[in-house]
């Protein structure tokens, strides 16, 4: 690199244009070295500023820029070294790393955890369960998963364990005592280590929450790796966990209470937190839900004792409603005439006017507790409670909505037009002949064009805005509805989540109701329907029984048309 005292003897004795990159020296030498050598090249030591050129001037304007970029360096090239962002960009060169050495601090974390010092004293066990949630909370959500890995991996099922006993019985097949005491050996050598270590968490303050959220953070874990070969220790630790929370939160562990607008400020607003079917919008709102005609019963457990496991909206009514606007205030996409019940106007509720208890809502508040069957014992115990209170009350029935519909009505149409695009012609299994023709004068669905037409009206939701076209469309809407529901299948089952739901409580699928739901929630998943379901107390066994035996769905046949 050149020096300062190099750019001197170099220089000739006028340096008037050479001062402004003598001061880059003290910024870039690189920078200065090379626009030095550029000037005097091109200059020549016999220069004399009284004689400057036309081909001298431009050169001071490009030696002041590049000052004046220079002075641009020095605050980046401080930034690049002090602020955070250089960690950030320059992470993807040091990650492997700091996985590995994450991932061994959990090994040597999770050893200390179930050390055989695990055999001693109850105190030393709930010190260690404590350190096992406190350790896990800390951990980033990438981390949480290499955590599950390393520990549905290492302290599972000790498969030589298994093997050696297995070989034990087949060596011992005469003789009694030998062979029952193998079968307990070989019932322990199943159950996976960290079993016993879930078992003692649940003992201590916090416990259940914690495993429930684990379980949660698993079921994440799982739904991003998919089904590979890879997963096949944290399918098993899932499996696992799952089986002790069904014990846990049996229905005889779980406590039915009613939320009001005077329950816990905490607790209110978790109900308004939760509500995933149809979102609390304000307070308003959400006091209206608890108010007059209206009940909210939850599921608490014991060990969770502000937490509600689910949550059940009612409606309280004099006949089976027909929008779900009638119960609760949501914006609609357009202004239709909506009943309303002139019961929500009153405060002090008339039990001699009220004959129907309306389910609209049911949410599941804990990912953690995914496959546990709680909503189904919650609704029969709130028919049972319903009941107690109003002894006259004759109909019980859910008010849903039918999610998918849309999604699998779009899909249908573009099969169909993807076979047209083939050559294998336009078929007709959607829409009837008298549907294509009742709708021949806003779009031909015996052509290609036609149903490219109703296929993007459908996903835009723009026929609401007709009301003669919401006339024609109710016809074949509804039938392709009732098949979505009633004929296709998946496994056996009903395609629809919110179908297999109801009808495996033992309900029947009663009604549809055009025009449910008008909100753009509502359009978005089922074209603004909803589905009724009616829960006939004597028969919600037996239908419940065919269901799961025999997969048959009890539908009443008038919404077949």
């Amino acid at each position: 690199m050149l020096s300062s005292g190099y750019y001197r003897t170099l220089l000739p004795a006028n340096m008037d244009l050479y001062i402004p990159v003598l001061g880059l020296h003290y910024l870039h030498p690189l920078v200065t070295s090379s626009l030095l050598m550029w000037l005097i090249r091109v200059d020549g030591p016999a220069y004399n500023s009284s004689e400057l050129s036309a081909t001298h001037w431009p050169l001071l304007p490009f030696a002041l820029s590049v000052v004046f970029m220079a002075f641009l360096y020095l605050p980046f090239r401080y930034a690049w070294k002090v602020l955070p962002f250089r960690a950030v960009l320059q992470k993807p060169r040091h990650i492997c790393s700091m996985q590995a050495t994450k991932s061994s601090q959990i090994q040597v974390f999770l050893a200390e955890i179930f050390s055989p010092e695990d055999e001693g004293p109850v105190a030393n066990s709930e010190k260690k369960c404590k350190s096992f949630c406190s350790f896990y909370k800390n951990l980033m959500p990438d981390e949480k998963n290499l955590f599950l890995q390393v520990l549905s991996k290492s302290y599972g099922v000790h498969h030589a364990r298994v093997i050696q006993i297995s070989k034990n019985m087949l060596n011992s097949v005469e003789e009694k005592i030998s062979i029952l005491k193998a079968e307990e050996q070989l019932h322990h050598a199943l159950i996976p280590r960290y079993k016993m270590l879930f078992t003692n968490i649940s003992r201590i303050e916090g416990g259940v929450k914690f495993l429930v959220d684990m379980r949660g953070d698993l079921i994440h874990a799982l739904t991003q790796s998919g089904v590979n070969q890879g997963n096949l220790h944290l399918r098993v630790l899932n499996y696992t966990l799952k089986d002790l929370l069904v014990l846990w939160f049996s229905v005889g562990l779980l406590n039915l209470q009613r939320i009001t607008w005077q329950s816990p400020c905490d607790m209110v607003q978790k109900i308004s937190q939760y509500e995933a079917v149809h979102p609390v919008r304000n307070w308003t709102d959400l006091k209206h839900r608890v108010g007059a005609y209206r009940r909210c019963f939850v599921f608490i457990h014991n060990s969770m004792p502000r937490e509600p496991v689910v949550v059940l909206h009612t409606a309280l009514t004099n006949e089976i409603p027909s929008s779900i606007h009638s119960i609760i205030k949501s914006p609609m996409r357009r202004s239709t005439s909506i009943e309303t019940f002139p019961l929500e106007e009153q405060s002090v509720e008339n039990m001699n006017q009220i004959s129907t208890a309306v389910f609209y809502s049911i949410t599941s508040t804990q990912k953690g507790l995914q496959g546990v069957d709680l909503g189904n014992y919650l609704i029969k115990r709130v028919v049972r409670e319903l009941q107690i209170e109003f002894p006259q009350m004759c109909n019980f029935t859910s008010l849903s909505p039918i999610p998918g519909f849309k999604e699998w009505l779009i899909k249908e149409i573009t099969k169909s037009i993807q076979k047209y695009q083939s050559g294998e012609g336009l078929e007709m299994s959607l829409f009837s002949t008298v549907d294509v023709e009742n709708l021949k004068s806003y779009f031909d669905l015996s052509s290609l064009s036609g149903l490219e037409q109703l296929r993007k009206m459908l996903q835009l939701s723009s026929w609401a805005n007709d009301e003669h076209l919401i006339k024609l469309l109710e016809r074949p809407l509804m039938r392709l509805c009732a098949r979505y529901l009633y004929v296709e299948k998946r496994r056996g089952y009903a395609l629809n989540p919110v179908a297999n739901f109801h009808l495996g409580n033992g309900a029947t699928l009663w009604r549809l109701n055009w025009l449910g739901d008008m909100s753009p929630r509502g359009l978005g998943q089922s074209c603004g329907m909803m589905s009724v379901h009616i829960y006939l107390s004597l028969f919600l066994s037996t239908i419940s029984l065919s269901f799961f035996l025999s997969l048959s769905l009890c539908v009443i046949l008038p919404i077949l048309w």
